[in-house]
C-alpha cells in the first residue's frame, strides 16, 4: 500500500501555484480511546487539508495520508473534510479529493460509520453547487470508493489505483491475470467510472480540469482572453472528418480542449473546449479512432449505444448545472 512516487504532501505542493497552499486543521488528532488507539495518534489525522490557488483560482483541496493510521477515515478525519466542503460551498470554490487509504477506521466503530455519512451528506450538498474532483492515488475501499463515486469528476493513477466497493478477492474468478476489476483499466474501459493517467499526468489533469470549470453554479469566472486566430485554416479537418475528438481538438481555442471518460464508450465523445475564451461543452458520437501518427486505430458503427448515450446524459447534466453552453 502507499508504493506511489509522491506522499499526501508532495501532490499538494505539485498540484497549487507554488508557495501558495494553507493548510487547515494540522493539529487535529483522533479523539477515540478504544482499542489502545490513543497511542497511535497522529497530527492531522490521516489527511492533509487546505486551500490554494491553481491558475489564479482559489481551489480546496484535501488529500489522505496513507503513512498516518493507513490514511484511514474516523470521526475527526471526517469533520476536517466535512467542514472543508462547508467553507468550499461559502466560498464557491472547488473542491478536490486525493483517496490513498484503507478505508474505514475499524477501531472507531459506530463512530467511524458516522464519519462517512457526514461526508456523503456534504457531498449531496455540494453536488451542483461546486465542481467536486476525485483523485485516487492508492487504494480506495468502502465508503472511500463512494466519496470518488459522488464526485462530478475521478481520475484514477494507473499503476497503483485501486478501486472497489468490496474487496476484489471476494468475487469468484476474480484476479488480475483474468480481470482486475479493481484496477484502472476495468475502471476506465469497462465500468466508466474514472480516467486513467500516470500520477504526474494525473496532476496535470487536475489543473486543467480546474482551469476550464467555473468555480461554481453562480460564477462567470470559467473565462480566458483569447489570443488564438478566429479565422485560422485547419488543413487536418479534412484527414479526420470521422473523429469529433480531433475536430474538437483542432477547432477549440489554442487546442484547450479536455476529454472526459475518454476510454469509456469511444463511440461517443464528451469534453470541455474553450471557444473565443469561453468554457464549452462538447458531445459528439464518432465512427472511427486515430492514433498519434495519424492512421485508423478503431471504427466504430455510425450509431448510439446505451452506454455511449449515458455517458453524454452524465455529462449534459453536470454541464447544465454549472451553466455551461
Amino acid at each position: 500500500m502507499g508504493n506511489s512516487k509522491m506522499n499526501a504532501r508532495e501532490r499538494i505542493d505539485y498540484l497549487f501555484d507554488d508557495h501558495s497552499f494553507v493548510e487547515v486543521g494540522g493539529y487535529v488528532s483522533a479523539r477515540n480511546t478504544d482499542y489502545n488507539l490513543g497511542a497511535n495518534k497522529v497530527e492531522g489525522d490521516g489527511v492533509i487539508t487546505g486551500y490554494g490557488v491553481i491558475n489564479d483560482r482559489m481551489v480546496y483541496v484535501y488529500s489522505q495520508d496513507v503513512s498516518a493510521l493507513g490514511g484511514s477515515v474516523g470521526e475527526m478525519h471526517a469533520k476536517k473534510i466535512s467542514s472543508l466542503y462547508d467553507l468550499a460551498m461559502k466560498t464557491g470554490a472547488p473542491i478536490i479529493g486525493m483517496l490513498d487509504c484503507a478505508g474505514l477506521r475499524l477501531q472507531e466503530a459506530t463512530d467511524a460509520l458516522h464519519a462517512f455519512g457526514t461526508i456523503f451528506n456534504k457531498q449531496a450538498q455540494a453536488s451542483g453547487m461546486i465542481p467536486q474532483i476525485s483523485a485516487v492515488f492508492g487504494m480506495c475501499g468502502g465508503g472511500s470508493a463512494v466519496m470518488s463515486a459522488m464526485s462530478d469528476f475521478t481520475l484514477m493513477e494507473k499503476e497503483n489505483g485501486s478501486l472497489f466497493i468490496n474487496s476484489p478477492n471476494a468475487l469468484a474468478g476474480n484476479e488480475e491475470s483474468r480481470q482486475n476489476t479493481a484496477g484502472a483499466q476495468f475502471q476506465s474501459e469497462q465500468a466508466g467510472n474514472v480516467d486513467c493517467e500516470t500520477e504526474e499526468d494525473l496532476l496535470e489533469q487536475l489543473r486543467n480540469l480546474v482551469d476550464v470549470l467555473p468555480s461554481d453554479y453562480e460564477a462567470e469566472d470559467a473565462y480566458f482572453d483569447n489570443d488564438d486566430d478566429l479565422n485560422r485554416i485547419i488543413p487536418e479537418l479534412n484527414d479526420a472528418a470521422y473523429d469529433a475528438d480531433a475536430i474538437l481538438k483542432s477547432v477549440s481555442d489554442s487546442g484547450m480542449y479536455i476529454e472526459t471518460k475518454a476510454m469509456y464508450a469511444k463511440e461517443m465523445v464528451t469534453g470541455f473546449m474553450k471557444l473565443n475564451g469561453v468554457t464549452v461543452g462538447a458531445v459528439a458520437n464518432r465512427s472511427e479512432v486515430y492514433n498519434e501518427e495519424g492512421g485508423k486505430a478503431e471504427t466504430f458503427d455510425a450509431a448510439l449505444s446505451p452506454a455511449g448515450c449515458e455517458k453524454a446524459a452524465e455529462f449534459i447534466s453536470f454541464c447544465d448545472a454549472f451553466n455551461i453552453p
